[in-house]
């Protein structure tokens, strides 16, 4: 059983078991499979957040497929900057191609709206979002993604790749702020 948790000087709630992230993402890996069972996909994780999202959907999914990674950041702390910037860049053609852009949280959408401007101006064939977490009543971009494993309140979560001020992206599980 989860526990509460102490990061620097947060203390934070259990907020979703390793077990139900596995099977939610099982899941998310079946509907990849079906929308893209004829069709090579390039997926694109987003670094660093997504890494384990993308390693265990990977390891779930029967495609055809080639996986890359970008960095893009507009998080400092707990909030958001509100201005996103490409640090590591892609270095696979995309023109063309299916791509799916793996993402670990999705709110405001403010990194979407970047990461659709870098790749729509590359051509693909199609391009679709796929997020661990979706906080849909933050969201105030154009085309929310697709793929969606939760949708979650607007509370800070940390685990499974998400930090706090870069602690807790090891934890297995998912934790919420305490109030």
């Amino acid at each position: 059983m989860m526990s509460e948790l102490r990061l620097l000087d947060k203390t934070f709630s259990p907020y979703l078991n390793a077990d139900e992230i596995a099977l939610r993402v099982k899941h998310l890996a079946e509907d990849l499979e079906r929308d893209y069972a004829s069709r090579k996909v390039l997926f694109v994780s987003v670094l660093n957040g997504a890494f384990m999202f993308t390693s265990d959907l990977m390891k779930a999914l029967d495609l055809s497929l080639e996986i890359s990674f970008i960095k893009v950041s507009s998080y400092e702390g707990m909030a958001s900057t509100g201005k996103v910037k490409e640090i590591i860049g892609l270095k696979n053609s995309v023109e063309g191609r299916h791509v799916i852009i793996l993402e670990d949280i999705v709110d405001t959408g403010t990194t979407l709206l970047k990461i659709d401007e870098i790749f729509k101006s590359k051509n693909p064939a199609s391009l679709e979002i796929c997020t661990l977490l979706f906080k849909k009543s933050e969201f105030k971009g154009n085309t929310p993604p697709k793929y969606v494993g939760f949708e979650i309140p607007n509370k800070f979560v940390v685990g499974y790749g998400l930090d706090y001020d870069e602690s807790g992206r090891n934890l297995s599980e998912l934790y919420q702020l305490k109030e």
